[in-house]
């Protein structure tokens, strides 16, 4: 993989730096190396809604804007000091030119993707706070020990209110 190295750049967020800004055009997707990172929206009333975690190992991006060159829907920032590997549409094209294996990497990742946001919204629309919440302790296990409990609220689509409540119920079985 020495070949492939000059088709990334790398980049370091501090904490609360972002990486993209809603309304501008998302020219990278971004493998994680160290860190956390996160893709939310603000809706009107300035509530956050996190769309995706990111954390060691994970890609990021805001697909929309990145292949379409469209103005992103979403921002992208880091939960905490973070490094980061870039890959840029242009370097992309030319990556998986070089090396032809890459493309279904790309495609296996792409597909995984699609297939986890079809579950997660499947499992959003009429699951309760308790086994939404379980389940995401058991998928990701070393993020509930990261992130603070309100953008896990926001994450499974709860208040906080009602994801403080539903762990204090577990504890008290």
């Amino acid at each position: 993989m020495e070949s492939c190295k000059h088709f990334f750049s790398h980049k370091k967020l501090k904490r609360h730096q972002y990486l993209l800004h809603q309304d501008n055009v998302c020219k990278y997707t971004a493998f994680v190396v160290r860190g956390v990172l996160r893709s939310y929206t603000i809706d009107d009333e300035g509530e956050e809604h996190i769309v995706q975690f990111a954390t060691e190992g994970w890609w990021l991006t805001n697909l929309y804007s990145y292949k379409t060159g469209r103005p992103s829907q979403i921002n992208i920032d880091a939960l905490e000091d973070s490094e980061l590997l870039l890959l840029s549409r242009s370097d992309e094209e030319a990556l998986l030119g070089n090396v032809p294996k890459l493309e279904r990497y790309f495609r296996l990742l792409l597909e995984n993707g699609l297939i986890a946001a079809e579950q997660r919204l499947i499992y959003s629309l009429g699951t309760p706070a308790e086994e939404k919440y379980l389940n995401f302790i058991s998928t990701y296990p070393d993020l509930v020990k990261r992130l603070p409990l309100h953008m896990i609220a926001s994450y499974l689509g709860v208040t906080p209110e009602t994801l403080s409540r539903v762990r204090k119920q577990i504890v008290g079985r």
